[in-house]
């Protein structure tokens, strides 16, 4: 006969034991963590891997800085937008002009004599003329003349034309006067967003900022983008006064925008600040980003787990069969930059990697930490069978 006292005793620690044996095979599958380990991450790039043919992991190195930079340095406003040539005087639907005509004495048709009633006389009070939907303006004893898409001297010489005959030697000068068709548009943090006109001058970036009042915020925190048509191209407002080249000249219908500090990143996982963190517009580098998140905690971090997740462009995948990417038909393809910062060199290239818009910033838990968390998760697990046991006895 069963001693029921012995099976009572060894029911619990059979209980005990499926208990334990569950639990650390729940914590060794569902370890809690702030994002994925450093291995998964690595594998992530990985021939075999569900997701290798879309994401590359670029160990950060010295040639992957430079292609970063080389990029960086292509996405200017000279370079994404080009260069175009200076409005004409191309008279335009809504423009204004205003015509002058001249006799010679004695004026036959229009009658009017110069202030000391001397040489040639000046048709009186023609009003500002403004380009109709038809593209025309209306002269009198000339009739309707065709103006958009002409030269303000082809209208004057047309004019003068069908005044022979009827005025005594004809002169005619046409002048542009409003500009209606060929404006660039400055809005944002501005002092005073405006519509400006265009001239043969060919007004650039800065003439445009200028017209409008200039920036309201420091040079050093604002943003410059220009919307030409389908294109968005943007750039410090600090590198366009620092360089030249990209002050460049605007065409009709830009949209210039000033934007005061629209940069981010979000910093993610074992670092002592999780949030999205704003930037000037004149870069921030990885260097100043670990910094403004106060660093990796030293308790939790993988200094060997230091991701940069972006949307890089194609080229700087480089030429290495192992980083290209099969899909060359898209911009810009899904980048792992790893950091190594066990490695000292790396903190020199930290001060050259450019953190870029919506970047985001991982940093992975250490080995260390998840073995510290699986043995909390054991322990807690004996104490409470520890107790379910007591109470059963």
């Amino acid at each position: 006969m069963v001693n029921r006292r012995n099976q009572t005793r060894t029911m619990p620690k059979r209980a005990t034991a499926l208990l334990l044996t569950a639990l650390t095979g729940l914590a060794a599958c569902a370890m809690p963590s702030s994002g994925p380990s450093t291995g998964r991450i690595v594998s992530a790039g990985k021939a075999g891997n569900d997701v290798a043919a879309n994401v590359q992991v670029i160990d950060l190195t010295d040639g992957a800085v430079q292609r970063t930079v080389s990029l960086q340095q292509r996405s200017g406003l000279l370079e994404q937008l080009g260069e175009v040539a200076p409005h004409g005087t191309i008279v335009e639907q809504g423009d204004v002009v205003e015509v002058s005509i001249w006799e010679a004495p004695p004026a036959v048709l229009y009658g009017a004599t110069t202030g000391n009633g001397i040489g040639a006389m000046r048709a009186p009070g023609i009003p500002e003329q403004v380009v109709d939907t038809n593209g025309q303006i209306s002269i009198p004893f000339v009739g309707k003349v065709r103006a958009a898409g002409r030269s303000p001297s082809e209208i004057a010489a047309e004019i003068e034309g069908r005044l022979h005959g009827k005025a005594h030697q004809p002169q005619v000068v046409v002048r542009l006067v409003g500009n209606a068709a060929a404006n660039v548009t400055i809005v944002g943090d501005v002092a005073s967003s405006r519509r400006m006109p265009l001239t043969p001058k060919g007004e650039r970036l800065l003439d445009a900022l200028a017209s409008a009042g200039g920036a309201r915020q420091p040079v050093g925190k604002v943003m410059v983008q220009i919307t030409r048509g389908s294109q968005v191209a943007s750039i410090p407002l600090e590198t366009v006064i620092r360089d030249p080249r990209q002050n460049i000249r605007l065409a009709a219908d830009d949209v210039v925008t000033l934007l005061s500090q629209p940069y981010s990143f979000t910093a993610l996982g074992a670092v002592n600040h999780n949030a999205e963190i704003p930037f000037e517009g004149t870069g921030l580098s990885l260097a100043q980003a670990l910094g403004r998140i106060g660093g990796l905690q030293d308790q939790r971090s993988d200094p060997k787990g230091v991701f940069i997740f972006r949307m890089e462009y194609a080229e700087a995948v480089g030429n290495d069969p192992i980083l290209s990417t099969p899909r060359t038909d898209m911009p810009t393809v899904p980048v792992i930059y790893r950091v190594d910062m066990k490695n000292p060199s790396s903190l020199f290239l930290a001060q050259r990697f450019e953190i870029r818009n919506r970047d985001v910033l991982f940093v992975s838990n250490s080995p260390t930490a998840d073995f510290q968390k699986f043995l909390g998760l054991l322990s807690q697990a004996a104490f409470s069978v520890t107790g379910i046991d007591s109470v059963v006895k």
